[in-house]
């Protein structure tokens, strides 16, 4: 028999994908149109809801799902936001989506576990008190809650370390295999700091989450780069020349490296403001030549964009990471739908979850949970 779920703040419906098939969507939600135009072409709209998390009637979720899983937006609490963190108004929709949970629960349908995904800024977001707060309130509605980071740099080619907060619900018996007796490199130091905020009521109800290292080998930038790429064109010599021109001589120096070693050579290019030593802020570029892209942003500008170095030898040729290869970045196949529009896409990749982060916890974590795996009950 399948798990059942519901889909918060779904975007294109990767946390389905991770999740596999042995889950049944139940109820799914996103408030951007073309973002469910996504999720319809991969996932069809039998229990897709386009609209506001606010606006959902308890009647639209049915049953008692075995997890909710939430992606809520994370502007207000990325590095790059403005530090309003669980006030702002996108980010704020945490709590649209807890007093969903809350009504859930007095119907005696709460979810057995709630899984929650967002920037590792919601541990720094006010000194920590956000991740106090989100910790906090989850808690309150029925649940033991803890916290891991997990960095998609396992599992793809990409550096993308995201927060993952996974809460169990009171009445469910806890499999010793899921959990550790301490923190672990999956808790750095920064959530151990904002641990120390929680409140006592939360603190009794924390745990520590045990995820193994990932054992099969990742696959290389280089694997997922395409030689003719759809939607994308190859930069003129001009072109690549100014990028050039925008590294430091670290970056160039990297790059003369690469270049004196011979074969074709694959690197990662993001284009960034940083202080100059007179004070003031100047574009450059950053290269990286390590089998790793940057992480994947939401395109609002020509910096937010990745830009792929080919280098083979004296020649070197530049361009935009296609939306293809950017979905390949996050761990979904070449079958999977994507908008026809390159905005669209990378849009809708850049604000996703990596898929197989989230195959890795179901399968650690979530299911075990489930299955009533090594049914020794955890005080």
């Amino acid at each position: 028999m399948a798990h059942t779920f519901y889909e918060f703040f779904a975007g294109g419906g990767m946390a389905r994908a991770g999740l596999g098939a042995d889950w049944a969507c139940a109820f799914a939600n996103d408030i951007d149109p073309v973002k469910a135009r996504a999720y319809a072409a991969n996932h069809g709209a039998d229990t897709l809801f386009v609209g506001d998390v606010r606006k959902i009637a308890l009647a639209q979720l049915p049953g008692r799902a075995d997890l909710a899983w939430a992606s809520f937006p994370c502007q207000d609490l990325s590095l790059a936001g403005r530090g309003v963190g669980l006030d702002g108004a996108r980010s704020g929709t945490f709590w649209a989506f807890c007093g969903v949970m809350r009504a859930l629960a007095s119907a005696r349908r709460a979810p057995r576990v709630i899984a929650i995904e967002n920037v590792c800024g919601v541990l720094t977001s006010k000194g920590g008190q956000d991740f106090a707060t989100l910790i906090g309130a989850v808690a309150s509605l029925g649940y033991r809650i803890g916290a891991l980071v997990v960095d998609a740099i396992d599992y793809v080619p990409q550096s993308r370390p995201r927060l993952f907060v996974i809460a169990v619900a009171d009445d469910v018996v806890l499999p010793s295999c899921a959990l550790a007796t301490g923190p672990t490199s999956r808790q750095p130091e920064a959530m151990l700091a904002a641990r120390g905020k929680l409140s006592q009521a939360a603190t009794r109800k924390w745990l520590w989450w045990n995820l193994s290292a990932v054992e099969a080998p990742r696959t290389q930038l280089a694997d997922i780069i395409e030689a003719a790429p759809a939607g994308v064109a190859w930069h003129t010599d001009d072109e690549t020349a100014y990028l050039m021109s925008l590294m430091t001589p670290r970056n160039r120096a990297k790059l003369a490296a690469e270049q004196t070693r011979g074969g074709l050579r694959i690197g990662a290019v993001y284009r960034r403001t940083r202080p100059t030593v007179n004070g003031e802020r100047a574009q450059r570029a950053e290269v990286r030549f390590d089998g790793v892209s940057g992480c994947l942003r939401t395109p609002g500008g020509g910096s937010s964009r990745q830009t792929i170095l080919v280098v083979d030898g004296p020649k070197v040729r530049s361009r935009l990471l296609s939306a293809r290869e950017a979905a390949r970045l996050m761990g979904l196949p070449d079958a999977y739908a994507l908008p026809e529009r390159y905005n669209h896409a990378y849009h809708l990749l850049g604000d996703g979850v990596v898929a197989p982060i989230v195959r890795h916890l179901a399968a650690e974590i979530i299911e075990p949970i489930l299955l009533g795996r090594n049914r020794r009950a955890i005080a």
